[in-house]
């Protein structure tokens, strides 16, 4: 048996989230199935760094499955793809060690979500990005944003529906940019806990819009309340970009 590391990419549109449900189109099933196809109907696991949620996307999600088919590297990608759907694709293989674990082993994630500044709905951007066309202060954004960086308990900006007890994360770094009418803002952490990044949107949104002084996020952080927060930024326009390892 070989452990095989995976980078993967997906359009989450119309996937019902990574992790396989009964009777829902999920990204994990379509690719066990390409998987059990390849296999000669032989049932193949596969581990992901983490779940998506419905209609999110993902640039470098990463899982890994063992294999006793040997197929070189460079070969695999085009093997497994050829068996799965267009709006899923297998961007790089690497054969690993027997302990590497997907999940268990990652050192730091990265999302980024976009925001669609344009005047007018673009129709072609509805599903991958969320169109916020009102003012926004960039300024009192980037205030906001000093005081999530650092090691925090999240509770605040984090869904009813966490199943975590430990809710202390570390944000490494927290920066929007903007190009055209397309804003992006880029997330990195050594972990994040449900709906977290969606909910630092949308209370960056209401520190832009003027709905929230930059200077209560402390006080938000240390009463461990949701309702204090902003709504949580639709799934449209989140992206899984990058999982990192050790090595």
């Amino acid at each position: 048996m070989m452990r095989l590391k995976c980078t993967i990419g997906y359009d989450g549109t119309r996937f019902n989230g990574f992790q396989i449900q009964p009777n829902m189109r999920t990204v994990q099933g379509e690719v066990e199935r390409g998987l059990k196809r390849l296999h000669k109907g032989k049932e193949v696991k596969v581990f992901a760094s983490g779940r998506t949620d419905a209609g999110v996307h993902a640039v470098g999600q990463v899982l890994h499955f063992d294999t006793d088919i040997y197929i070189p590297e460079n070969r695999w990608p085009n093997a497994l793809n050829s068996l799965l759907a267009e709006d899923v694709a297998i961007q790089s293989v690497a054969f690993v060690n027997d302990d590497f674990h997907a999940r268990y082993h990652v050192r730091a994630k990265e999302y980024r979500y976009k925001i669609s500044r344009s005047a007018i709905r673009n129709v072609f951007n509805r599903n991958y990005s969320y169109h916020y066309p009102y003012k926004l202060d960039y300024v009192k954004m980037r205030e906001a944003i000093k005081f999530l960086i650092g090691t925090h308990d999240f509770t605040s900006f984090c869904s009813a529906k966490t199943d975590k007890e430990d809710r202390v994360r570390t944000l490494y770094d927290i920066e929007f940019y903007e190009e055209d009418d397309m804003l992006t803002f880029r997330f990195v952490g050594d972990g994040f806990l449900y709906n977290m990044v969606r909910i630092l949107v949308g209370t960056l949104i209401n520190a832009g819009r003027g709905a929230l002084d930059p200077y209560q996020i402390p006080e938000i952080l240390k009463a461990q309340d949701r309702s204090l927060c902003g709504k949580t930024a639709p799934g449209c326009g989140l992206y899984l970009w990058k999982v990192y390892y050790d090595n």
